[in-house]
């Protein structure tokens, strides 16, 4: 079963940027789109961007979705950030071999614990 294990979230003063990782294991994320989601307290989960099994990266205004195939791991840089952007940042993977990529939840089979992201001064 693959796994994903988020990291990189943490306090940040806004104007900031982070570098969230997902990383997989169990599998090769070859054959996977990723999407980063981010859920507020109180608030639905919400998609950030997605990226296909074959693209490099993505880039979605304030936010860059990478992946390192041979690192096994996904990325998301986020700059710019406000305190808006306080929630839990969740990575989310599906197979997929037409090399495309939809940011709804529902769409995604496998899901990290999620990272805490908090932008506050």
């Amino acid at each position: 079963q693959l796994q994903l294990v988020e990291s990189g979230g943490g306090l940040v003063q806004p104007g900031g940027s982070l570098r969230l990782s997902c990383a997989a294991s169990g599998f090769t994320l070859d054959y996977y789109a990723m999407g980063w989601f981010r859920q507020a307290p109180g608030k639905e989960r919400e998609g950030i961007s997605c990226i296909s099994r074959r693209a490099d990266s993505s880039v979605k205004g304030r936010f860059t979705i990478s992946r390192d195939n041979t690192k096994n791991t996904v990325y998301l840089q986020m700059n710019s950030l406000t305190p808006e952007d306080t929630a839990v940042y969740y990575c989310a993977a599906r197979v997929d071999f037409s090399d495309t990529c939809i940011p709804r939840a529902s769409w995604y089979d496998d899901w990290g614990q999620g990272t805490q992201v908090t932008v506050s001064s």
